[in-house]
């Protein structure tokens, strides 16, 4: 465990078991957002409505998986289908009022457990971090050319 990368990989197994929720419970139970739910709503409010297919390239996921999951934001109410506002044949899924308000809720109960778990940390280490995940984040999606469109 002396490598860097090596002490990166067991921390990001790590990261990776954490669901930022100190109350413990699912996330169903707790009235919290699936992680597909928020990830893929998460997109879309950046990105604008978006088909099946255009979230099949940009996740690198199956589009039967994207179909079950998209399926169920639109039966929560999360999202809607809507014809492509572009003239195109594809259905694409937008956001609905009720999304947006979840996917609010979401981000700032999380916001909320990252304040708490970095409330002894010096302002400038928080920066110094974010600074780093971004540039984790943008490296890894350039190798795999998958970019995410950021605010």
């Amino acid at each position: 465990m002396d490598e860097p990368t090596h002490r990166v990989e067991y921390e990001t197994m790590l990261l990776g078991r954490h669901s930022l929720e100190f109350a413990g419970g699912s996330a169903r139970a707790a009235g919290h957002l699936e992680r597909s739910a928020y990830i893929l709503l998460s997109r879309i409010r950046v990105e604008g409505p978006m088909s099946i297919r255009q979230l099949s390239e940009a996740f690198g996921l199956d589009q039967s998986t994207l179909n079950r999951q998209t399926s169920a934001m639109v039966r929560s109410g999360l999202a809607e289908r809507i014809p492509d506002p572009e003239g195109g044949i594809a259905r694409k899924f937008r956001i609905t009022a009720e999304g947006e308000r979840r996917l609010e809720e979401e981000r700032a109960r999380i916001v909320a457990s990252l304040d708490k778990i970095m409330a002894d940390w010096p302002p400038e280490d928080v920066r110094t971090f974010a600074d780093c995940l971004k540039r984790f984040n943008t490296d890894i999606e350039r190798l795999s050319g998958r970019p995410w469109p950021r605010p």
